[in-house]
């Protein structure tokens, strides 16, 4: 506590931003999850992995899709690539789903993590393979390198840190407004509670089921490239957060699309200021508070108990 007494609330303010950003992570991947588990039901350990998918596809187009086809001078821009690598590995997704996945549905929730975390083994362990341990990275537009000065905290933070949270933000409340306020959101959970009812009125259950599985990749694909420029990519990066991220899902209840945003927002704020107070204790506090909520509310903070 005397750290923090002591410290500037610039400093302070600045540690908190940086929590934010984490947490901006978290988040888009805990909101994945949770659309996956609350409207299949499938627990997708695959979550990290696919993440991982993301930055290399967003890498491969920026630095080698020209040495491949032969024409050195030929690739994509980050702008591109943030929209096709997360389409890329959304029907990597939609293939998985259909030709393995869906086998799975009527089994119990273990079949499908059982799946899903052999397959992230084996993506890992392909990449690998091919690309070794080493991180690789790809520049950032040059619309968003620089510093960004915010006066009224008194802090200078990387322009494409800001970016990260506000893509984060404005992608986590798109989500949110889609499954919840929408009829489309409507018919996506009416689908998986009782599908026959839904093809009595002619709606397509089995599509509705692979888009849905397709969007909550396309989540990972797409934070993994805004990730990419800050961890750099490599094969493990996503086995190195899917822990917290699975924490946080439960911690905000399995399947609630608004818990995940708000839960993964406020770990990393609090995991932010945890730096500040007691830094030996940033690696295990989101752990910590996770225990506690499934010992007081083991259906998570905004979960329905069952």
């Amino acid at each position: 506590m005397q750290e923090l007494l002591g410290m500037s609330s610039q400093a302070l303010a600045a540690q908190l931003l940086i929590g934010l950003i984490n947490g901006s992570f978290y988040a888009m991947l805990s909101l994945g999850l949770a659309i996956i588990f609350g409207l299949l039901g499938v627990i997708n350990f695959a979550h990290g992995a696919l993440y991982m998918l993301g930055a290399f596809a967003a890498w491969m187009g920026m630095t080698q899709l020209g040495p491949w086809l032969g024409i050195p001078d030929l690739s994509v821009n980050y702008w591109v690539a943030l929209v096709l690598a997360p389409l890329v590995v959304a029907i990597f997704g939609v293939v998985i789903e259909r030709t393995m996945l869906s086998r799975l549905y009527k089994l119990d929730h273990l079949y499908s993590l059982l799946f899903t975390f052999g397959l992230a083994l084996v993506l890992e362990g392909l990449f690998s393979h091919w690309y070794g341990a080493a991180g690789q990275s790809y520049s950032v537009p040059s619309a968003l390198s620089g510093p960004v000065r915010i006066d009224s905290l008194g802090v200078v933070l990387p322009k494409y840190r800001v970016w990260v949270v506000i893509a984060s933000l404005l992608v986590c409340a798109a989500t949110w407004w889609a499954i919840e306020r929408t009829r489309l959101g409507a018919y996506l959970r009416a689908g998986t509670e009782n599908p026959r009812l839904m093809r009595a009125f002619g709606i397509n259950v089995p599509l509705m089921i692979t888009l849905t599985y397709a969007y909550g990749v396309f989540l990972a694909g797409f934070a993994g490239v805004l990730a990419a420029p800050i961890f750099q990519v490599s094969p493990l990066m996503g086995s190195n957060l899917i822990i917290i991220v699975f924490a946080v899902v439960v911690i905000g209840g399995m399947g609630s699309i608004g818990g995940a945003i708000l839960t993964g927002l406020g770990l990393g704020l609090i995991e932010g200021l945890s730096k500040v107070i007691y830094p030996q204790s940033s690696a295990v506090v989101i752990f910590v508070i996770m225990a506690i909520v499934l010992l007081v509310r083991p259906a998570g903070l905004f979960g329905r108990q069952a």
